[in-house]
């Protein structure tokens, strides 16, 4: 009987390891196409994009803080707003190469992720995306420390376990496709309202600026930056998902 178990237990993990590590069948590419339109629709009507955004935040302030702890600083907390606004604190030296890295972290991070996930979805890793997103959501919760951040976080991570768990590999492929297409969509648009922001004058603490006082690198090259990093980001992980 005890072997018997163990066999069972053997063959469970097993099943697990494919499940996670395995690959899955991608979608027709029509379908691929259509998952974009779809966050294309999310991310430019103001009217939705007050309420999408919200993943855009999670995404940036996630950035922040897992650079702040790859480079040794230590991470105090992050707090997300409903006014999707975000503030991550950390802790270290007030200036240097760590100091630079999480500063400049927040606005690469939703196109960089995008992008991480369109080449995994290149590979027909579907159910291994949306099992990475969980953790990298629960990590998140974790640090997270005001109740809209705490319920933002959650849900989100809710969504991609609920999808995972309980829902077959039709529907696991669009919603990956979806959520990787947002996040390189709507890792695009922030930097523009950011760029608006500053023409009028608004933003003055933004991360541009912060990362301009800490080089002494003017806030537009920043600013270029981002724009280079989110704009490639949609133009390579575009051409894995189409499989152009």
């Amino acid at each position: 009987m005890v072997t018997t178990y163990a066999g069972a237990a053997s063959a469970s993990l097993t099943d697990l390891w494919d499940r996670v590590f395995g690959t899955q069948t991608a979608p027709e590419a029509w379908l691929v196409a259509v998952t974009g339109l779809v966050s294309l629709a999310a991310v430019m009507p103001n009217f939705l994009w007050r309420l999408t955004r919200n993943a855009v935040t999670i995404a940036h302030e996630g950035g922040h803080g897992l650079v702040a702890l790859l480079t040794g600083r230590r991470l105090q907390g992050i707090r997300l707003h409903s006014d999707t606004s975000g503030l991550t604190v950390s802790r270290g030296r007030p200036s240097g190469i760590g100091m630079v890295l999480t500063a400049a972290a927040g606005y690469t991070a939703a196109p960089l992720l995008g992008l991480g996930g369109a080449w995994l979805l290149a590979a027909h890793h579907i159910t291994l995306l949306l099992w990475l997103a969980t953790a990298l959501l629960l990590a998140l919760l974790v640090m997270v420390r005001n109740a809209y951040g705490v319920l933002t976080v959650t849900v989100t991570g809710a969504a991609f376990l609920l999808v995972s768990w309980l829902t077959g590999p039709a529907v696991q492929s669009v919603f990956a496709y979806t959520a990787v297409w947002f996040m390189l969509l709507g890792g695009v648009r922030p930097v523009f309202e950011l760029q608006s922001k500053r023409r009028y004058g608004g933003a003055p603490d933004s991360d541009a600026d912060q990362l301009a006082g800490l080089t002494h690198v003017p806030a537009a090259i920043w600013l270029f930056f981002f724009h280079a990093v989110s704009i490639c980001s949609l133009i390579g992980g575009g051409r894995w998902l189409l499989g152009l």
